[in-house]
């Protein structure tokens, strides 16, 4: 896997997480894959920033490593247990 790859350009239609890599590639991912973002509004959506090692959306608590997504992996984070 190239772990080297880095995002270039991110946006999100209503089902589609888009990350556009500086190499040309562009992958497209569903939303339901990361459930806070598919829940997040569009400004949410659009807060994004870009780093070397992924995509973070500091409001939303969503981390995403372009190395997972190249991988095929959704959200890795383990479910938070129900309150008492």
């Amino acid at each position: 896997m190239n772990s080297s790859a880095k995002a270039k350009r991110v946006r999100c239609d209503r089902d589609t997480l888009w990350v556009e890599l500086a190499d040309g590639r562009t992958l497209g991912v569903p939303l339901a894959w990361f459930p806070r973002l598919l829940r997040a509004s569009p400004a949410q959506r659009k807060a994004v920033r870009i780093s070397n090692r992924g995509l973070h959306w500091d409001a939303l608590d969503e981390d995403i490593s372009i190395a997972g997504l190249l991988a095929g992996r959704g959200d890795q984070s383990k479910p938070r247990p129900a309150a008492a």
